[in-house]
């Protein structure tokens, strides 16, 4: 028998408009602390007199700790009150970014990175607060709007990282999340109701282990790779690790009376397929987020191609992409109510393909990786809005917070696989002068844009049945689950 939902007295809920601006800035906060120092990275290398190799765990440990703790929020958060496991989420963002702003030396800012990403809790969270709190035809806008911001809020760090290093300094990268993350705990304690519908049950330290252990080991093991090189012995032994640790857990989770992640929901056709697309958009987003700056910095002069852009300036060309991001995902709900997120998803999907190969076979001009980039700020502003909507109207309330960490945690992972293998890709036959050739970045967005294409079929196999959202204090009207029926042991008491 699994956990069980339980709904208690609502207390006098305030507007929510008011709750949505809250949830807003923390997962604002989020965002722009997950990505501001990735642009910036050889300048902190050099600040910090540190090695590139080390430099990179800047961006390793936050995800490593984002990927862990993402999921293991959102189900804490379904057990003991959502609200509260959101402000503790602000809270470690903030800690963490005031002793990376404090920080001197790389160890002690990897340290903060670590306890920055434990600031991931807040995407799971907002999604089931939302679905407490707000009437049943604003839900899809509202998380559509949250789900763009996550995205958009990554893109606009990326452009802001160079100017900031430019005007004051590295501490400022730390500096801006502590203040937007403190300002959102207190504002989210004040102002944002607890959760009216809780589960039952203890939570599983077990299943929390072993997820952390085989999401360390993989993500380790992807993240070093093109380092270390594919087939060494540390990588293919992480990632044989990876894999006797995720079996044994998946059988820990099946078995368990009480499971951290229910793997009877996970296996619903209206999740697993959803969660498939998360991965595959990942792996392009982070891989553009990560390829576009270095291509316009290459210098022209030494390897014929890029525009010799300056760490300011290449933040520039993805700012069609966040702009655009946030459009089309606040725009997403409103085209899913009309034509269906499945619909929307696909259209995403399609388009984001199109943006890809633009990118790697028409790239000589600034205006042309500019309008990729716009093309693929569309794609995944309509792809995220609608992944979030499916996931959230897939399962019931009182599993919102660990479905939507666990999609946001198969995103993540593509993301690292995608941006992994583009690298390799990239990096092969590097020239004499240090610079990838040009036909690297061709390859690697080519292969993007096939995965695009894989995602777009994937998107097609997702079923989709309407069922009517529950509100405040009428769980049983969420019985009705997309693709599957109901979850056996998991109705609401």
């Amino acid at each position: 028998m699994s956990d069980a939902a339980v709904v208690d007295a609502a207390p006098a809920r305030r507007h929510y408009n008011v709750t949505f601006a809250v949830l807003a800035l923390g997962v604002l906060a989020y965002a722009i602390m997950q990505t501001l120092v990735t642009p910036v990275l050889p300048t902190l290398q050099k600040d910090l007199h540190t090695t590139q190799s080390t430099v990179t765990w800047l961006l390793t440990a936050n995800l490593l700790s984002a990927s862990i703790f993402t999921p293991i929020f959102g189900r804490i958060g379904d057990k003991v009150g959502k609200k509260k496991m959101f402000v503790w989420a602000l809270v470690a963002l903030a800690v963490g970014s005031v002793v990376g702003a404090l920080a001197t030396s790389i160890g002690v800012m990897i340290v903060a990175r670590v306890i920055q990403g434990v600031g991931g809790g807040v995407l799971p969270l907002s999604f089931g607060i939302i679905r407490d709190e707000f009437p049943a035809e604003r839900v899809s806008t509202a998380v559509g709007l949250v789900a763009a911001l996550i995205a958009a809020g990554g893109g606009l760090a990326i452009v802001l990282g160079g100017p900031i290093i430019d005007a004051l300094n590295y501490h400022f990268l730390f500096w801006i999340p502590t203040i937007l993350g403190v300002l959102a705990a207190v504002v989210a304690f004040l102002v944002v109701p607890e959760s009216p519908v809780r589960l039952k049950g203890p939570i599983s330290f077990l299943g929390g282990a072993l997820l952390t252990g085989w999401l360390v080991a993989l993500l380790i093991a992807v993240s070093e790779g093109s380092t270390w090189g594919w087939v060494d012995g540390k990588t293919l032994g992480l990632i044989a690790l990876a894999i006797v640790i995720a079996v044994v857990w998946y059988v820990a989770e099946s078995r368990s009376k009480a499971p951290l992640i229910d793997m009877q929901m996970m296996r619903l056709p209206a999740v697993w397929t959803t969660n498939l697309v998360a991965f595959l958009f990942g792996a392009g987003m982070y891989a553009a987020f990560a390829f576009i700056p270095g291509f316009v910095e290459t210098p022209r002069h030494t390897a014929g191609y890029g525009f010799s852009a300056s760490v300011t300036q290449s933040g520039l060309y993805l700012l069609p992409l966040t702009v655009f991001m946030f459009i089309f995902g606040a725009l997403s709900a409103r085209l899913s109510d009309r034509f269906g997120a499945k619909q929307i998803l696909v259209v995403g999907a399609a388009i984001s393909a199109a943006g890809y190969a633009m990118l790697a076979f028409a790239h000589d001009e600034r205006w042309e990786v500019y309008f990729a980039s716009a093309i693929i700020g569309v794609a995944l502003g309509l792809g995220f809005a609608a992944m979030s909507n499916l996931i959230v109207m897939a399962v019931p309330s009182h599993q919102t917070g660990v479905a939507t960490g666990m999609n946001a945690n198969i995103r993540t992972i593509g993301g690292s696989i995608g941006a992994a293998v583009t690298a390799t890709i990239v990096t092969a036959g590097v020239a004499a002068n240090g610079l990838p050739p040009e036909s690297g970045y061709r390859n690697g967005y080519a292969v993007l844009a096939g995965i695009a294409v894989l995602s777009t079929l994937a998107v097609l196999a997702i079923p989709v049945k309407r069922h009517a959202h529950a509100t405040v204090g009428q769980p049983h009207a969420e019985l009705a689950l997309i693709g599957a029926g109901t979850l056996s042991g998991s109705e609401p008491e």
